[in-house]
């Protein structure tokens, strides 16, 4: 037993859900916006994907994260409340997914401050969660978060358990994450934006990130997994999906946790560094 981990877990799992919709491409280049092909594309997302991975959380019984930028919030009413009434967590992510690293300061702060607005009067409390769009901070990020009161970032991609990220506004929990573990490299493809990701095959990306599992599983880690339902929400995808699911029920002494609750569990076994 590692210790690391609550109930005397082997390894911790999250699965998350950035429901980027529309947001990315528009923020990528405004003229999308005229592009029904590219619209259309994001769409599929809140639209037909989501749906369907909320349907296969359910089935095993798994609460998850998602990051939900204004925007999407906004143009999607249906989205935020059929989350929380599953009892899935809602970050943030973004207005319109502006990566912060491309912001000055005052441009930063009025994003997360928009952003926090929307998700505030949706959920009825502010998010706890944040994570950059295209995992893209800027070195004031941590400080800003701190500031605005955010428990935890998932952003960053030097450790693969939570570390506490101490910055001069106050302490902040940092999950870790990476694009070995994200569906976007393997899948994402649209000529219209110059994305031409290698499409490929879902039953060799779950090989992936089972193997990574396996790894992590063995030295006692966690393992964070991102998705994007407009990509992950098709059949072929969202099956093997499932099969890297079965895969880690399998194993015994294993936990699923939303990043919120893996949070809080991390800094109460810092009490020093509380926020």
């Amino acid at each position: 037993m590692n210790g690391l981990w609550p109930d005397d877990a082997q390894c911790v799992v999250n699965l998350s859900f950035d429901v980027d919709g529309r947001s990315g491409w528009i923020l990528r280049d405004g003229s999308f916006a005229d592009r029904p092909g590219t619209m259309t594309l994001g769409e599929y997302g809140p639209k037909v994907g989501l749906p369907r991975i909320l349907d296969l959380l359910e089935e095993y019984d798994i609460k998850a994260s998602f990051y939900v930028p204004g925007y999407e919030a906004e143009t999607h009413p249906d989205i935020i409340p059929s989350l929380l009434a599953r009892g899935h967590e809602v970050g943030h992510h973004g207005y319109i997914h502006e990566a912060p690293a491309e912001l000055n300061e005052e441009e930063e702060r009025k994003v997360l401050e928009k952003g926090i607005g929307i998700l505030q009067e949706q959920m009825g409390e502010k998010p706890r969660g944040y994570r950059a769009p295209s995992w893209d901070v800027s070195t004031r990020t941590a400080s800003l978060l701190a500031e605005y009161g955010f428990l935890y970032d998932s952003s960053l991609m030097d450790d693969d358990v939570p570390y506490i990220l101490q910055t001069e506004k106050g302490h902040l929990v940092e999950m870790p994450v990476q694009w070995l573990l994200d569906d976007f490299p393997y899948y994402a493809y649209n000529s219209a934006a110059g994305v031409r990701g290698p499409d490929c095959s879902p039953v060799s990306v779950a090989r992936t990130w089972i193997a990574e599992f396996d790894g992590l599983y063995q030295e006692g880690r966690c393992y964070i997994l991102t998705m994007h339902p407009q990509l992950t929400g098709h059949p072929s995808r969202l099956s093997s999906l499932e099969r890297t699911i079965r895969h880690i029920r399998s194993r015994p002494r294993v936990k699923f946790m939303r990043l919120d609750e893996l949070a809080r569990y991390w800094l109460d076994s810092h009490p020093s560094t509380k926020i």
